[in-house]
């Protein structure tokens, strides 16, 4: 096979491999000859498309043409450009009617054997699938205590960061927010918070806060214990004091429907919306169908699709939300006054064969399988429902998966078709890869291959299977490339200026 047609009344076709001018493709209906190289992953035409035509992948509207295309010719930015606008040029984004539609797909339901994993049961009743003692900077300030603790201690987790002052309003609840969540996170067994003592981070409140809810959780302030040596003398005592407390707790049967998973793609390829993301769409219906939760993000990545996650929306106001957030964000990139495809789609997205918004958009969103969407929650907030739900995240991945995990994803699935080594602090990241070609080009930051599904022609029911099985064994213990290689990117989203 030398192409693939997603749709049969699709404008173009992927490159399954390099394609050569002259090359003659049998597409049963007709022959078509390739006009000019095209690299793997890019688009052909496998019609005529006339100047200023809708152009269809997916039977999907993912741009115009910019210039008359012949069959067979390449398509891509330089003849193909998105509907929606790009933000330095004066044609605005057009507005969208929105069609509900409550009767989403059904969910899938794995074996029985398959519905449960060994995790840890905290106070607050929800389980954790790892034990970690954490050491929290509240404020940057605090950054170089914490990192000493790590040196001296490093089976903690020391967490540093750039927020905690100068910030104020929603911006700095915000900040707070993520911090907690991370603190009180199911993952963590212990915290130890260290702050300078006169920030604008509360770390006091935290404290008390995170001890109501039955955290064990301890706090130290630098302007408090006599500078940073004695700071972190102390700190490195009390996190060992806290190991020894923590290692004392013993994992136990849990049912799958006690999950949250997070679901990411970064460094996308054109195989991405193909393979990883059908695929891991697949597991996130079966953790759905046992009554688990899967978490949707990154919302500019929506944009050209948002309204086909609207029409599954459980309530019409789910729906609004999808379409409501994902036009801000589309305006708030508009504001700007730039060309916005240096972010989305990304330079790397491009070379990977993806041209459009639009186009990127249809793949990202197949992360969500076909289960309806249960509800829409904002950053870093705590899902009400049960279900397929919507994150309103950027689509930068640090502070997407930061997001979800604030929000109580206890593991993240991260589809990738460039390659990509993001990690989490907390919470296991499950890397699976859109192609063999990168699988094996980047071993050591993979965990899962999809492009098995294109080149061993695996079903995709199969496929999503296999990241259902790694879900529950990670669950389980299982460590991931991430965890190995030690990746830990944290980023909070900033919604306000530092005063």
């Amino acid at each position: 096979m030398q192409i693939l047609l997603l749709h049969p009344e699709d404008d173009v076709a992927l490159a399954i491999i390099e394609l050569s001018a002259g090359q003659a493709i049998d597409l049963e209906d007709r022959i078509v000859v390739v006009r000019e190289p095209i690299p793997a992953g890019h688009k052909l035409s496998v019609r005529s498309i006339g100047l200023g035509d809708v152009v269809t992948k997916y039977g999907q509207p993912i741009g115009r043409a910019t210039a008359n295309i012949a069959q067979g010719n390449h398509v891509h930015t330089h003849n193909l450009e998105s509907l929606r606008g790009r933000g330095d040029l004066a044609a605005s984004s057009p507005g969208m009617s929105l069609h509900y539609d409550s009767g989403a797909g059904v969910n899938s339901t794995p074996d029985a054997s398959k519905l449960t994993f060994n995790g840890y049961r905290r106070r607050d009743g929800r389980v954790g699938v790892r034990n970690h003692v954490l050491v929290l900077a509240t404020v940057q300030c605090a950054n170089g205590v914490v990192d000493r603790i790590g040196r001296e201690v490093p089976e903690v987790i020391a967490l540093s960061h750039a927020w905690g002052c100068s910030q104020i309003g929603d911006d700095l609840a915000q900040s707070r927010r993520v911090l907690e969540e991370f603190a009180g996170h199911p993952n963590v067994g212990a915290v130890l918070l260290i702050g300078l003592g006169c920030e604008t981070m509360p770390g006091v409140e935290m404290e008390e806060k995170l001890a109501a809810a039955g955290v064990e959780a301890r706090r130290l302030a630098i302007q408090d214990e006599g500078g940073s040596l004695a700071t972190a003398a102390r700190g490195v005592a009390i996190a060992r004091e806290l190991l020894q407390q923590a290692s004392r707790a013993r994992r136990e049967a849990c049912t799958v429907s006690e999950l949250v998973v997070g679901l990411e793609c970064g460094g996308s390829d054109a195989w991405s919306g193909v393979t990883a993301n059908p695929a891991v769409g697949v597991a996130s219906d079966m953790i759905v169908g046992t009554g688990g939760t899967a978490v949707l993000s990154e919302v500019p990545e929506f944009i050209g699709a948002e309204h086909l996650l609207a029409a599954r929306a459980a309530t019409l106001e789910v729906a609004h939300q999808i379409v409501a957030a994902t036009f801000r964000r589309e305006a708030e990139a508009m504001r700007m006054g730039v060309d916005i495809r240096g972010s989305q789609p990304t330079p790397g997205n491009m070379a990977g064969g993806l041209t459009t918004i639009e186009e990127k958009s249809l793949g990202a969103i197949a992360k969500g399988g076909a289960s309806p969407v249960s509800e829409f929650v904002p950053y870093a907030c705590r899902p009400a429902a049960r279900g397929l739900v919507v994150m309103d995240t950027p689509g930068n991945d640090p502070e997407s998966v930061t997001g979800m995990v604030a929000g109580g994803a206890q593991i993240v699935v991260f589809t990738t078709g460039r390659g990509s080594p993001t990690g989490c602090p907390i919470a296991p990241v499950i890397k699976v890869a859109s192609n063999t070609a990168m699988y094996a080009r980047l071993a050591g930051d993979m965990d899962l291959d999809a492009g098995t599904v294109i080149g061993h022609g695996e079903p995709m029911a199969a496929a999503g299977r296999r990241i259902y099985d790694e879900i529950l064994a990670v669950a389980s213990g299982k460590q991931t490339a991430a965890e190995a290689l030690g990746n830990r990117e944290f980023a909070i989203n900033v919604i306000g200026p530092r005063i």
